[in-house]
């Protein structure tokens, strides 16, 4: 039995297709940010047409598995850095646990790919199901184990001319974009068979421009200014509590000097003291913005000692409307956004009775909060209604537009990407943030800890940032925009049904090709 087992193992190392693939899993990481050489896209995922285009299924499967490992292995490594240094396990410990999460993650390309080959088999039709079951598997790895979404094909194109979908379609559109573009260029170059890529992209040519009637997001005869106030505390530092009250005092100085602006911005958990015991503080920042004339957002942690849920709350204070004269803040006042989609393992630890005691890693500051609502009222500042994200629920663009109304002025994200260093990590969450500020068309307020804090106009499609790992203030006036995106509204069915047509349509022919014959 083991030395079956060797002989596959051998096999499959001399299969030149298995490297290959390995290599374009790892290289697609290049068209993420930072790097943003977004073409890199098309050619890795043209790369696994070329392998796993009409194999069996074990082949697929095996195809798929291995672009799965190049794909997150690289493209995740940035989770490493938080396991290593913050999580307390051995070197050896660390390494195997990323390498489980890769190897789960690699599964559903997998999936897709072995789904398709069934599918082929039977219908001689392999292109539309890839599609369909590849987007089903993207679901799930969306959605399982509450989810891990990171990394989709669609934020490759966030800064490429193809980006005009976002608003379209959002992320999921540009997903389906890179597939079929792709395949495209996999038939062109590996059969001269200009016959799909003309199709395809006669097909894109007629939504984007029968979308300009429909898409009616513009500028708004109305200005924001911001000032996002970025801190810089150490992560080792965060939760300690005689370093309570100097963080607390950072942000208070950094702030002092820009209180002439409409809204104050502070990252997530910003203020590290409990809720319950800062009141004395919050009330002081509250009558301070006020007498400005300016709202204030920060992050917190909120433990209910009667019920004993904890949160990781966003709360606004200062003016609520564009007329108030008094502040608002009180102790559990309705102004407030709790997050609802939670971290594993950093927010709260499944199994936690037989996996805290194990390492450090399951036992973090922090770790064990409650759940908010999932649809929740939008934050009133100023008079502005402040759409709320806190650091990884950007991530699920159904949650974000789940609580998207037509009269959020702008998207705001806080987040604390000191757990990543300096990897490229915080560079791609800054792009998944951009790539929801496309999608809805509103205007991004991002503030972090250590960077990346920035804001991002989603129709110039300029931003401006602080340096990453200082402690610093960004002033900013931003633009605001009105208008529903086509996204906002309508979500992703329309390209669902499209795909789920096509499928249908292709397995048909094919279908009926083959009774003929």
């Amino acid at each position: 039995m083991m030395a079956k087992i060797l002989t596959q193992v051998k096999d499959t190392l001399k299969n030149k297709k298995v490297w290959l693939v390995l290599v374009a899993g790892l290289f697609l990481t290049f068209a993420y940010s930072p790097f943003n050489v977004w073409p890199i896209a098309f050619a890795s995922v043209a790369a696994l047409y070329f392998c796993g285009y009409k194999q069996s299924l074990k082949a697929s499967a095996l195809y798929g598995f291995v672009f799965g490992l190049g794909w997150f292995g690289a493209g995740i490594s940035w989770v490493h850095v938080s396991i290593s240094q913050f999580g307390g396990l051995p070197i050896l410990a660390s390494v195997a646990l990323m390498a489980l999460l890769v190897c789960y993650l690699a599964l559903y390309p997998a999936l897709a790919l072995a789904l398709t080959a069934w599918i082929y088999k039977r219908t001689g039709s392999w292109f539309a199901p890839f599609m369909l079951f590849f987007a089903i598997a993207e679901v799930l790895r969306g959605t399982l184990l509450t989810g891990f979404p990171w990394l989709s094909f669609g934020y490759t194109q966030t800064d490429s001319p193809l980006n005009f979908f976002a608003p379209i379609g959002g992320e999921f559109s540009l997903t389906l974009i890179v597939l079929a573009v792709s395949f495209g260029f996999y038939q062109l170059i590996a059969k001269r068979y200009w016959g799909p890529l003309i199709s395809i992209t006669a097909v894109l040519t007629v939504i984007a421009m029968s979308s300009q009637w429909l898409q009616p997001a513009s500028y708004a005869n109305k200005q924001l200014s911001v000032a996002l106030v970025q801190g810089n505390i150490a992560q080792s530092m965060r939760w300690e509590p005689e370093n309570f009250g100097p963080t607390m005092l950072k942000y208070q100085d950094l702030t002092r000097q820009h209180w002439d602006v409409d809204l104050v911005v502070w990252p997530e958990a910003a203020i590290p003291e409990l809720e319950v015991y800062a009141g004395e503080f919050l009330q002081t920042l509250d009558a301070a913005a006020t007498f400005n004339n300016a709202a204030l957002i920060t992050g917190i942690v909120d433990y209910q000692y009667d019920t004993r849920n904890v949160y990781n709350t966003l709360i606004a204070i200062g003016k609520k409307d564009d007329d108030s004269t008094q502040g608002q803040y009180r102790y559990l006042h309705k102004n407030r956004y709790r997050k609802h989609q939670l971290l594993p393992i950093g927010e709260f630890v499944p199994f936690e009775d037989l996996l805290r005691p194990l390492a450090p890693l399951f036992d973090l500051p922090m770790s064990s909060f409650t759940r908010g609502e999932r649809v929740q009222d939008n934050l009133l500042a100023n008079g502005y209604h402040i759409l709320p994200a806190i650091c990884y629920e950007i991530v699920f663009s159904e949650l974000v537009r789940d609580n998207y109304r037509s009269d959020s002025d702008i998207l705001f994200t806080v987040s604390n990407d000191a757990w990543f260093g300096d990897s490229h990590g915080p560079h791609q969450h800054m792009q998944i943030s951009r790539m929801r500020a496309l999608e809805l068309m509103r205007p991004l307020v991002r503030v972090t800890n250590t960077g990346i804090t920035a804001v991002y106009d989603p129709i110039s499609k300029q931003q401006v940032s602080l340096a990453q790992f200082s402690d610093d203030v960004l002033v900013a006036d931003i633009q605001l925009i009105t208008g529903d995106s086509i996204y906002a509204r309508h979500g992703n069915w329309p390209w669902w049904l499209l795909v789920i047509l096509f499928t249908l349509v292709s397995v048909s022919w094919r279908l009926h090709k083959r009774k003929g014959a």
